[in-house]
Order: structure tokens, then sequence, then C-alpha cells
């Protein structure tokens, strides 16, 4: 039970990105917040550690900050965080693709450099390209209007009327509908270049979406306009000083975060939620609000049932619950080596984030063999680069690699390849992991002289172990469930949600599940702070 006199106004129950900023938002307004984590280390999908080689210092998940860095949070954050000791590493190019051919492209955060560059691949994709990002540069209002504020609110029933006035209703109509078109759509009929497809189709991925989804092809500008606005920074010294800048801050506001308290039941009182139970029994009350940061899966699958309430009171979220689709699983892998990769490629060693991939079709291709429960052929490879960026990471004259493989299978069917074999009960196991692990590198030789003999370390992950190290990450899915059309915007997690409510007065639902949906933004967070 609470103390007398300590009862916190919020209780926060995780501590992922938008929990973070929540609590330190809430804070600054003179709430007293408590933060409880079920795990010894708060972050969620921020982590990191030395998992290879002393003195290698790497992000096991997350990695890349450009949501955060541009995001209403760190606008409103950011200077109180640096004081903390929040400092960001840069490169000027921040993306990248490389093909099994050779052929490849880099974005650079310089518009009329890149505009040569893609004209140089074909005739005309430079302009192509500059009027992509610069639509989106031109509707930004409408669009981060949408992609960021609570969709269910007067502010956006005015934003959207101001311009249907503006467009006329048609126009907006039809403004609404280019936005729905896939990646493949906009790409193939945008661009000629097989390498310019390339560049922009593995980045839907990032987005928990597939090419042929409504809605990736904008996404995927968006991102290309983030990225050569804001680049694709690292945290100096590991992700962990993000952690540790967001830990004091929270406390010099004086709130709280304990660890190692596993919320087992969000308790209810009064028709209102009230606090929480630990695993262990223990109480805590709570005077205005319990906000957690978790799935559907655990929220209405155990927090509430813990409770010994089935839903919220509409009758509905059981059987939303049960519909509820979670997406594709994630693979990582790590990688201490012995000296900076040598790409043969011109640039690429001092790409942030370097794709390799046939193309679009090789994206569209493994994201459909993992959809069916395959391991893909070939694998779109997402490469990080942190010793680029942030030469702290490791020992002078090494380096680091950071691999995230979007599109692994949670239930594992078969082998797209037909070479390794599936276990019977669709399970992932260590052999199995390392065998696939040994795919990617395989692809990783090919494109980097001396690879093999420059390895000192190689630590994966397979989708159970992602789950295993944060629960929310259900089947591996790092993007809290599908991030399709309809588990998106009003729709997300479920078709009757109401921006960040639960039906039960009090209790809010935040994370990578609601709006503004996955990434390290901490949209939601920000959102529920400022309405309470």
């Amino acid at each position: 039970m609470n103390a007398p006199g300590h009862i916190p106004d919020h209780i926060i129950v995780g501590s992922g990105i938008n929990a973070l900023v929540c609590a330190a938002m809430l804070s600054a307004k003179g709430g007293k917040v408590l933060v409880l984590e079920r795990n010894e280390r708060i972050g969620g999908c921020i982590r990191t550690d030395e998992i290879t080689v002393p003195g290698f210092v790497h992000d096991v998940m997350a990695t890349t900050f450009v949501l955060f860095i541009t995001s209403p949070a760190y606008a409103a954050l950011g200077k109180d965080l640096a004081r903390h000791g929040l400092e960001f590493c840069h490169t000027t190019t921040p993306t990248g693709v490389l093909r099994p051919d050779g052929s490849h492209a880099v974005l650079s955060m310089d518009r009329a450099a890149n505009i040569a560059a893609f004209d140089a691949l074909a005739a005309g994709e430079g302009g192509r390209h500059g009027q992509d990002v610069g639509g989106i540069e031109r509707d930004a209002g409408l669009l981060f209007g949408l992609l960021g504020g609570n969709l269910w609110s007067y502010p956006t029933f005015k934003l959207l009327a101001g311009e249907a006035w503006r467009r006329g209703p048609r126009g907006l109509a039809a403004f609404l509908g280019e936005a729905l078109v896939p990646a493949r759509g906009w790409l193939e009929t945008t661009y000629s270049s097989e390498t310019m497809r390339a560049l922009w189709a593995p980045w839907v991925l990032h987005a928990g979406l597939g090419p042929e989804d409504a809605f990736s092809g904008q996404i995927a500008k968006v991102i290309a306009f983030a990225l050569e606005a804001a680049g694709a920074p690292i945290v100096k010294g590991g992700a962990k000083n993000l952690l540790a800048a967001f830990e004091a801050l929270i406390a010099e506001r004086g709130g709280e975060i304990r660890t190692g308290a596993d919320v087992e039941a969000v308790l209810q009182s009064g028709g209102r939620a009230s606090g929480v139970r630990l695993s262990g029994g223990e109480t805590i009350s709570a005077n205005r609000s319990v906000i957690c940061s978790v799935t559907p899966t655990q929220l209405y699958g155990r927090l509430l049932r813990g409770s010994g309430t089935e839903s919220t009171g509409s009758g509905t979220e059981s059987d939303a619950l049960r519909k509820y689709r979670y997406g594709k699983g994630n693979f990582q892998i790590h990688y201490a080596l012995d000296k900076p990769p040598a790409w043969r490629g011109e640039g690429l060693d001092k790409v942030a984030l370097l794709h390799l991939t046939p193309g679009l079709d090789g994206v569209s291709k493994a994201c459909n063999e993992a959809a069916r429960g395959m391991l893909p052929q070939t694998p779109t490879i997402c490469v990080g680069q942190p010793h680029a960026l942030d030469p702290s990471r490791c020992p002078p004259g090494k380096a680091i690699l950071w691999l995230q493989l979007p599109e692994a299978p949670t239930h594992i069917k078969g082998d797209a390849a037909g070479k390794l074999e599936a276990p019977a009960d669709g399970k992932w196991t260590e052999a199995l992991r390392e065998a696939y692990a040994d795919r990617a590198e395989a692809i990783l030789a090919i494109h980097i002289d001396g690879f093999k003999d420059s390895v000192l370390a190689r630590r994966s992950y397979s989708p159970v172990d992602l789950e295993a190290m944060n629960v929310n990450l259900v089947g591996g899915d790092p993007y809290g469930g599908s991030s399709v059309i309809d588990q998106a915007f009003l729709w997300r997690p479920f078709k009757a949600s109401r921006n960040h409510e639960t039906g039960i007065k009090g209790l809010y639902h935040i994370g990578a599940s609601t709006h503004p949906g996955a990434g390290l933004g901490g949209g939601s967070g920000f959102l529920l702070a400022g309405r309470l």
C-alpha cells in the first residue's frame, strides 16, 4: 500500500519511449508520477550492452532516432535532456541501398546533391525525388497533423475542415486517396530505375508495412523527407544514455521509476481505475490516472483480467483482442569487427543505414515469404554502422555492425530456400537462429572484401529471443501489432478505439499499439500527457 501522502497522481505501466515522454511531460506540470517496469532495467526496445566483445557497445534493438529528434516531444524536452548528457551523432549520408549486382545509391542530407546523383541513375529521377519530398514539405501541416495529433479531437476536425475549404472537398478526398497508394504503385509509376525503387522499398518495412500495403507509399515519402532533413542519428555512447537522461530528468521533476515491479492487474473502484497490483501482492493507488504503455494483449488479456475484469464495459474488447493481428517478427545480428568493412561500392562506408536487397520485387518476395511462415530465401538486410557515426562505440581501428532483418516469421512453416529444416513445432531454436544468421552473413560477405576474416564475434537474436527480452514484442513484432490501414489511425488498436481511452475512466493506453503507432517519436505519450 502507498504510504500516507505518497500517493502518485499518475501510475505509468511500462518504460518505453512513450512512457518516458509521458512521465517527463506530466511531472513538468507538477504531477506526481510513478513509472513501474517489470524488467530490471527501463527502456522497452531501447537497450545497450556489450554483447560481443568487451569494449564494443551495441544497441541491441532500436538504434536510430530520426523520429525522436523531429518530434514534438523532443522539441519540448530536448534541451532538458541535453542538460542530463544526451548527445546525438550524425552522418551526412543517412541511408543507401546496395543490390546483388553492385549497383547502389546513397541519400545525402543535401537535396541538390541528391537530385544530381539520382539523375545520374536515370534521366529525370532526381527531379521526381525532389517533387516527392517537396510534396511532403508542402503538405506538412496536414500530414503531420494527422500523423501526430489526437484524431478524435476538435483540432483535427478544424484541420480537416480548413483543408476542405482550401482544397475543396473533392481536393481533400483526392489527397487522402493518393496517400493510400501502396509503395509498389508509387515506385513503379514514378521511378524507372530499379536502384531508385530499391532505395525506398525497404523503408516501408520499418513502418511495419509491406510494399503492397495501402499507405506504404506515403509513409515511405515521409521517411525520405525526414532522412534528408534530419539524417539518421544515434545516441553518443549508446542508446542507454537517452534512458539515463530521461531517468535524471524525471527524478529532477519529482517523478519516480521502479524496476523489477511487475504489474499484474489494474485495480478499479467506483467505475474508474484506482491503482495497480504487483505480482508480489503489493497494491499502489493513483489519484488521477493509470497509463499502460503495453500491447492490447497485455492490457486486455492480462492487466484487466487480473483484476477480474474481462472487458472495459462495452462488451467488445474480448472480441477485438481476439481479432487483433501482430505483424512479422524481427531478427537482429550484431558484429564486432577487427576493422571497418571494405564495401565494394563507393561512399558506402559512411552510410548510417544501408539496405542490402535485390530491389522492390526482392522486398516483396521476402515479405510475402515471412507472412506465409517461410524463412525468406533472400532476406532484406538493414546494416547499421554505428562506428561511422560514433567512434566511441568500439576501440580505435575496429568496427561494429547492427543488422536488422525485418521479415522473420513468428511461426516457422518452412524455408523458402529449401535448405533449412523447419522445427516440428514451428518454434525458433538456437541452431536454426544461427543457421539463418549464416544466410545473412553470406550476403554480407559478397559485398565486403575480407568480411569473414574480420569478424571477432557475432550475436544473433531471433523473434523469440526478442520477445523474451520484452513481453510487448509479441512474436518478435517490434511495432506493437500490424500497421496495415485497418489497424492504423482511427482504428488503432481497435475499430472502436477513441484516442488513448479504454472505456474505463482514468485508464489510458499508450505505446506502439496506439496512434500514432510504432517508432521512437514518443507520440502517444506526448499526446496523452498534453491532454491530461
